[in-house]
């Protein structure tokens, strides 16, 4: 019974507050290792009816909870299996061709979910970008045999913003773009109630100065440096992004170039004031946790306005690359749907959206089939974008030069 609980979860997610931290994590571990959970369904199943047969109506209705949720399991697989499909898609609207696109799953990656090393990938650990302690520490990912002027990337964890470390996310894609040459960084920065908006981001930023000083250091190239980053990383990565040199945010470092070259949030929260009137944004803005990011004394939507990407809109932003699954319980995709549709108004630069179905929160931070075939697609869109590559920017439908 609780494992088809579990599968119907991941399926059709429980929604709204406050069961949706529950289905979150229900939904995540089940989605991202289905296959897992399905061979040991069928496993399960197979000793019961070997030992006991089905004499008795629990024996049956235990054979048929079973079943059901082996033919659930089943469905979660497939629609991991067209994650690739998808983020391909998106990359296609924007001009980028996905080499990755039809290439056979590597299930030996899937089948180790948490095996985060690759033969000459090196990581550099607890390097202090800033004074202050452990918050302000930095891990570099690097090949061996990286060539000169190698393109960077800035992945930023998660948490809510008041948990979370450079440790335990971001690590697949950390691992696959050191592995194609690239230098990676992955940061932590100061967490909240301690900390108070924009402590975060002003970390994040003097994060990027210390890459580009640092650069060379490892083979870098300061001139050509990305950010990436999940949840609460992914809301600071679209604000580092989308408010590049603004001295207001780089106190005592205002000459430090802090601008990127893209952009990839995964699963991101992109209102902070509840202009896109969704439901789940207001229960957000309205909970315990934005006071603990803003402190008691701020108030809705004046101060929050600082921190909310859809109020930094800009047509110089980065290319963007958004992803956000459709059973995120956590963020709805409905507010990353908003993001992508005002941010293709105004920027001058292209925004590719990947949207993966059956995708709950948090999906990529170990490997699965889903995570792994994602990570390919953002290897080709930051590819492209170093080799000058990315198409025309994406307008809205409604755009009146179509």
């Amino acid at each position: 019974m609780l494992n088809a609980a579990l599968t119907a979860n991941a399926l059709r997610p429980v929604p709204g507050m406050p069961a949706s931290v529950a289905a979150f994590f229900a939904g995540w571990l089940t989605s991202e290792l289905a296959p897992q959970q399905l061979g040991a369904t069928v496993v399960d199943a197979a000793v019961h009816v070997a030992r006991r047969g089905a004499r008795t109506p629990a024996d049956r209705v235990g054979l048929a909870l079973a079943a059901a949720s082996a033919a659930g399991l089943t469905a979660n697989i497939v629609a991991s299996r067209r994650a690739g499909s998808e983020v391909s898609a998106a990359l296609a609207e924007i001009g980028v061709d996905d080499p990755g696109a039809g290439r056979p799953l590597d299930w030996r990656s899937a089948a180790r979910p948490f095996q985060m090393r690759r033969s000459g990938v090196r990581r550099v650990r607890n390097l202090e970008y800033a004074p202050g302690g452990k918050r302000f520490w930095v891990d570099v990912y690097h090949h061996r045999d990286t060539p000169p002027n190698a393109p960077m990337l800035l992945q930023i964890h998660g948490g809510g913003w008041v948990v979370g470390s450079k440790d335990h996310q971001g690590l697949p894609l950390m691992v696959e773009m050191a592995a194609r040459g690239w230098v990676c960084a992955a940061v932590n920065y100061p967490l909240s109630p301690r900390a108070k908006w924009p402590a975060h981001l002003v970390a994040i930023k003097r994060a990027v100065g210390w890459m580009r000083e640092n650069a060379t250091r490892f083979g870098g190239d300061p001139g050509f440096l990305t950010v990436t980053g999940g949840s609460a990383g992914g809301h600071l990565a679209a604000m580092v992004a989308l408010t590049a040199n603004d001295p207001a945010l780089q106190p005592g470092f205002e000459e430090v170039d802090t601008a990127v070259q893209a952009c990839v949030p995964f699963y991101g929260a992109y209102d902070f004031t509840g202009e896109s009137e969704i439901k789940a944004v207001r229960q957000r803005i309205e909970s315990g946790l934005t006071e603990m990011i803003f402190g008691k004394d701020a108030t809705v939507p004046d101060d929050y306005l600082a921190a909310s990407p859809l109020a930094k809109l800009r047509a110089d932003a980065p290319p963007f690359l958004v992803i956000h699954g459709t059973n995120d319980t956590l963020i709805p995709v409905a507010e990353a749907r908003v993001f992508v549709e005002r941010l293709r108004a105004v920027s001058a630069n292209p925004v590719a959206y990947a949207e993966l179905r059956g995708a709950q929160h948090a999906f990529d931070i170990f490997h699965s089939i889903r995570s792994d075939q994602v990570t390919r697609g953002v290897a080709a869109f930051l590819e492209a974008v170093r080799a000058g590559t990315v198409g025309a920017a994406v307008r809205p439908v409604s755009d009146p030069a179509e």
